[in-house]
């Protein structure tokens, strides 16, 4: 019984940390939430920005993913995050393909013309920088993940301590 919470109960979660709980204590095998966090770790370093989140609730229903696990994974790219996600990514691709030097922004052709010559040379690198960090990103959640689940659920639950009696009801 939630006495003192704000969010109301059966609500989803407001942050990260209350989504990670909620992955923990998922009753599903450790694998299936590992490969289900993976993949939304994947989609996180995808370089689909404004799909995130469609895309894993699209994996959740074509493979039968849990939801959690999944939008867990893609959250990793977050308001947080997303800045040193967008440089590593453009960082990654450009270095694999041998760009050291990109023209500067112009600010004086606004146009959708001006606009997309000038973000063309960046768009191949951080598409490639995208994918070989999503790969990445999964290979490493996904290990990482599933050592966390069976340790987690091999350690016995205890129940939390009884809370203290409010101050008016103490002497």
């Amino acid at each position: 019984m939630r006495i003192f919470s704000k969010q109301p109960l059966g609500s989803p979660p407001r942050s990260f940390r209350a989504l990670l709980r909620q992955l923990l204590r998922l009753e599903e095998p450790p694998e299936r939430t590992a490969l289900a966090f993976a993949i939304g770790v994947f989609i996180a370093f995808c370089p689909a920005y404004g799909l995130h989140t469609a895309l894993a609730l699209l994996c959740a229903w074509l493979f039968g993913l849990n939801v959690v696990a999944l939008l867990a994974g893609a959250f990793v790219n977050n308001p947080w995050t997303i800045l040193p996600i967008l440089g590593a990514t453009y960082w990654t691709g450009a270095r694999l393909l041998g760009q050291t030097e990109t023209a500067p922004l112009r600010w004086d052709d606004l146009s959708m013309f001006g606009i997309y010559t000038q973000i063309a040379p960046y768009l191949t690198p951080f598409i490639v920088g995208g994918m070989v960090l999503s790969l990445i990103g999964a290979c490493i959640a996904y290990p990482l993940v599933y050592i966390l689940l069976v340790r987690y659920r091999s350690v016995p639950q205890q129940d939390p301590p009884p809370s203290l009696p409010h101050s008016d009801q103490v002497g």
